[in-house]
């Protein structure tokens, strides 16, 4: 089976235009698998925070929990809930974009805020210990949602990227190079047609008697 080579007529024109196209292809390709690499890196790195925080999440979580059930107990669910409800917020979020190698992802800034007494009649002292815990359980939360998030994203496109440089190195250009090669061959053959014609002639006008 011949190879695929691009539809175009094989003239010096031709020739030329492939030529410059194909280094801006392969440009193009270098680019790619740096901003690969990069991504790459950036996504390990990525994975390594994702686990501790994913850690450090869960011992949070199990911190507060434990505090709630204490709470709970003590309080029950009426006087729990009557008590939240009375509960000035202990965390202030912003949520901004962020940029990084062309991938977007928001950005998740979570800050305690001073945990206020709530002082309400038949609440416990348990309560504000777990207020403290949940909110420093957001805390972390907040962060691991971000990393997610983000290592999503930068994992979507480094697939991006990788599809993109296999296509350059493995199709695309081989093509390019193909078609200069034929193009090459094509116009080599022709100027060796036109200088065996001309031989031709040249020996057809030395003869004797010729013209």
């Amino acid at each position: 089976m011949a190879q695929q080579v691009l539809k175009v007529p094989p003239t010096k024109n031709t020739l030329l235009k492939l030529k410059k196209q194909v280094k801006f292809l392969e440009e193009g390709h270098d680019l790619l698998e740096r901003k690969r690499e990069l991504l790459t890196r950036l996504v390990y790195e990525r994975i390594g925070e994702y686990r501790r925080l994913r850690e450090e999440s869960r011992h949070a979580l199990d911190d507060a929990y434990r505090c709630l059930g204490i709470t709970h107990l003590r309080m029950g669910s009426r006087g729990l809930h009557q008590a939240a409800l009375g509960a000035p917020p202990a965390l202030s979020v912003e949520i901004l974009p962020r940029r990084s190698l062309g991938v977007e992802y928001p950005a998740v800034n979570a800050e305690r805020r001073p945990i206020e007494p709530v002082g309400l009649l038949g609440s416990d002292a348990s309560f504000d210990n777990t207020r403290e815990r949940l909110a420093d359980a957001a805390v972390v939360l907040a962060r691991l949602g971000e990393v997610e998030i983000a290592l999503h994203r930068l994992m979507e496109e480094q697939r991006k990227a990788q599809k993109r440089v296999n296509a350059l190195k493995y199709n695309i250009i081989p093509l390019y190079r193909r078609s200069i090669h034929f193009i090459q061959s094509a116009l080599e053959e022709e100027e060796r047609n036109t200088l065996f014609q001309v031989k031709v002639l040249r020996e057809r006008q030395q003869q004797p008697g010729a013209g």
